[in-house]
């Protein structure tokens, strides 16, 4: 913006308040704009930041699909360890395990795992992975403590069974949230209890592995049981080795299909293809408020054209006359210019407060985080900028305003 001295602010403010209705609403226009932009940026900022967290396992390079047997003599134990044999033999398959619930995906199981027994204690919310001893290389997890699975670990589990393996595997996570003041190295052998009296001791601790519910709050809250499921259905988890996802995603279908006519192979879908479908509302949730910040900031912008112009030819006799009097272009041209700043700077404050009251209604409404600080002195530097390049234009006019225009009459 131009130099300015003091003196001017007087007289522009008396011009403003003879054209009160004008400058009130481009003020609260600017106020608004700021206080859903602002607002908007940082539920962007969260999303994003939320949709690129870390599963924990190798998700380029893996997917999954479903077997349901319906013949009469289908025998799930032998079918399931002859699938996984099978596909584990097909070059460029990197291991392959059975797993009842998908990372990420929105559906799996659940419990409440606490470090006392008693109803009277509350336990701490995990998901639950059912799987065997493939599940560390399958997965892609890093064990950080204690030891992996063995195969004499794992037991086969009816639909109907409601006890527990003696051991499990847990995230790191989950550690802190049950033993916030140990560290994890230390809780390797503890007993946790499930169903407020069953014992199971920590064999293992990972570091990563997400939940199927990503608006979960405890999102790698996780354990891994050791057991392999005779369910109706079996879902199969494969990683492959990168750049052969492509490849073997149809052929292990087509595989599973022609070993075995009394079943139903379905469900293939890819790990990036499962993000993709998870997220799908929080991508359509950033088109949106996109489309609608720059819907408003030209509405904005268009606000303070229209009522600089309308100002411009409102005073034209008036530049005339300032003009002929000897006023320079600039001088013109700061006088609109500083005009539109005190009234965008009025909008901008008033929008800092919204945006404040806007987001502690947010927060406390829906959950939100709040609001990064910084948002707000960015909000009113963009805001001031936006409406000094709106108001240049019609200020440039104005400065092309002849002196002779001071001695028409009309």
């Amino acid at each position: 913006m131009l130099p300015f001295s003091s003196w001017e602010i007087g007289p522009i403010f008396r011009a403003m308040t003879r054209n009160k209705v004008g400058a009130v609403l481009i003020a609260l226009q600017v106020a608004v704009t700021m206080c859903i932009i602002v607002n908007s940026v940082h539920i962007l900022m969260e999303r994003t930041e939320q949709m690129a967290r870390d599963s924990g396992i190798d998700e380029a390079n893996s997917f999954y699909l479903s077997s349901t047997g319906f013949a009469d003599d289908f025998n799930d134990q032998v079918v399931i360890q002859t699938d996984l044999d099978a596909i584990r033999a097909l070059p460029g398959v990197i291991d392959a395990m059975q797993i009842n619930a998908i990372p990420i995906s929105g559906g799996g199981w659940s419990m409440g795992l606490q470090t006392q027994p008693g109803a009277e204690f509350e336990g701490v919310g995990t998901a639950v992975y059912m799987v065997d001893d493939h599940v560390l290389n399958t997965l892609d997890l890093e064990l950080i403590a204690g030891e992996a699975f063995q195969p004499s670990d794992i037991r086969w589990r009816e639909r109907s069974q409601r006890d527990w393996p003696a051991e499990i595997i847990i995230t790191r996570a989950l550690t802190e949230n049950l033993f916030p003041e140990q560290s994890y190295q230390d809780t390797v052998g503890k007993t946790l209890y499930i169903n407020d009296d069953e014992p199971v001791i920590i064999k293992g601790i990972i570091d990563k592995l997400q939940a199927p519910w990503v608006g979960w709050e405890r999102l790698e809250n996780a354990m891994l049981s050791p057991e392999q499921t005779l369910f109706s259905s079996s879902m199969y988890f494969v990683r492959t080795e990168p750049g052969r996802l492509d490849e073997l995603m149809p052929a292990v279908e087509q595989m599973l299909a022609d070993s075995n006519k009394g079943r139903v192979v379905r469900g293939l879908r890819s790990m990036q293809e499962t993000r993709e479908r998870t997220y799908r509302r929080d991508q359509a949730m950033i088109k949106i408020l996109t489309t609608v910040m720059i819907t408003l900031t030209l509405v904005t912008a268009l606000g303070i054209v229209g009522l600089a112009s309308f100002n411009v030819n409102r005073r034209r006799k008036q530049i005339g006359t300032r003009r002929a009097l000897g006023a320079s272009q600039a001088s013109v041209l700061r006088y609109f210019m500083l005009e539109n700043f005190l009234i965008s700077s009025i909008g901008v404050i008033l929008g800092a407060v919204l945006t404040v009251g806007l987001n502690i209604y947010l927060v406390q409404s829906l959950g939100l985080t709040k609001l990064h600080w910084w948002l707000i002195p960015v909000g009113m530097l963009t805001l001031w900028l936006v409406g000094q390049l709106a108001v240049l234009g019609p200020a440039r006019r104005a400065t092309a305003t002849s002196p002779a225009i001071a001695t028409r009459t009309v």
